[in-house]
């Protein structure tokens, strides 16, 4: 796809619901509210908007039902993965390839879940039958995402000497910015003492190293570049988009056996993708939102994008540098370590916010870029936005 076709879908609507611990009510009324928020928002009614696109582990309510209770005149295309955090950006990507296509007009991407008061880790319905390459794993104990997580960590610790302190800055400076949101469920200040004398979950994984349980919805409205400019809101124009693999995913989300560098994850090869689609480079960036479900996968994400050199990403981050006056200020609205888990969504919502300046205290000035992942290890998914059109 040619840079200049890279320019004719754009972002159009956010919507956003309440993000709380216990939102008393489903996964479709939560969805319908950010789905027609996203609407709202960008001006469109329901014989404009013609496709639905989600994903879910189980926990959620189809794209369907979300379609049939907004009563969109004409549905041209639905679709729901069975897939976690590298959905985002790839389901974002599919819906810029429908609209550039012409097979939809504009295509929302939604989020919907009850991810503390209902199904999740550790709640009901979840399956542990020992069954695939969790037979392997489950006899012992291990079976869990931060589990999974704190073998990178540890990791990158052994071979680069990352600190706790360097993990501990990374959720200090996002719950700072945190404090100036609105919607953040955490809008406590929080200090390197609290950080270091809070529980261990999974070593070297302390509490403020792992992102918030949440229920809440988030959805995103993308259409075609001829009709983003009569939308009610500023569009932030798509200028890359990838979702990259490889053999060394493995058999389920916890299988990375066949990894040959546990310390580098599939931002090292996003990165040079869409720098190569976008025609940008690190240094064109403004704003980086990093998926950060730990502490961990922000420094990742600061290496594998170029921000910092390899092995350095603890440092890095501890020097202010992803700091709303640093060089690369990084998840400005407090990231799913403060503001909310809605599984990635809100992550890309909040690069769109700073680059249509809607961001208050926590505006980055002049913001024109930003690069967005999804995901935590061997693969993910991930975005240039802008809103230049023509650059």
């Amino acid at each position: 796809m040619s840079k200049i076709l890279k320019n004719h879908a754009a972002i159009v609507g956010v919507g956003h619901t309440d993000y709380s611990m216990n939102s008393g009510c489903s996964t479709l009324t939560l969805a319908v509210q950010a789905c027609g928020a996203a609407m709202q928002d960008a001006g469109l009614g329901v014989g404009n908007v013609d496709g639905v696109v989600t994903f879910n582990t189980s926990d959620s309510v189809s794209a369907e039902a979300v379609a049939t209770a907004l009563a969109l005149e004409n549905v041209n295309y639905s679709c729901e993965w069975y897939a976690g955090g590298t959905s985002p950006g790839a389901l974002v990507e599919l819906a810029e390839l429908l609209v550039n296509a012409g097979k939809c007009k504009s295509v929302l991407v939604f989020r919907s879940m009850n991810g503390r008061s209902g199904y999740r880790l550790g709640g009901s319905g979840w399956d542990n039958a020992a069954t695939g390459m969790w037979q392997y794993r489950m006899p012992y104990g291990y079976m869990t995402f931060a589990q999974t997580m704190a073998m990178w960590c540890r990791r990158h610790m052994v071979t680069y000497g990352t600190t706790s302190e360097q993990l501990g800055s990374i959720a200090i400076d996002q719950r700072v910015k945190a404090l100036h949101n609105n919607r953040a469920m955490k809008r406590q200040q929080l200090t390197m003492d609290e950080y270091i004398s809070s529980r261990m979950i999974c070593d070297p994984l302390r509490l403020f190293d792992i992102c918030l349980e949440t229920d809440g919805a988030c959805a995103l409205l993308v259409t075609a570049g001829d009709r983003a400019s009569d939308c009610k809101q500023p569009p932030v124009y798509i200028k890359a988009s990838a979702w990259v693999g490889s053999k060394e995913v493995g058999s389920d989300w916890a299988d990375f056996f066949l990894r040959g560098d546990m310390t580098e994850n599939f931002t090292a090869k996003l990165g040079k993708e869409l720098y190569r689609q976008s025609g940008l480079a690190p240094k064109d960036i403004d704003v980086a939102e990093i998926y950060d479900c730990f502490t961990h996968t922000v420094l990742l994400g600061l290496e594998g994008l170029g921000f910092c050199k390899k092995g350095e990403g603890g440092p890095f981050a501890a020097s202010g540098a992803i700091g709303m006056k640093g060089e690369i200020p990084t998840n400005t609205g407090g990231g799913m370590l403060s503001e909310g888990y809605i599984h990635g969504m809100n992550v890309i919502a909040e690069a769109v916010s700073q680059l249509r300046r809607e961001c208050g205290p926590m505006q980055v000035p002049d913001a024109e870029n930003a690069i967005v992942t999804s995901g935590a290890w061997t693969e993910g998914s991930g975005l240039i936005l802008s809103n230049q059109k023509g650059k």
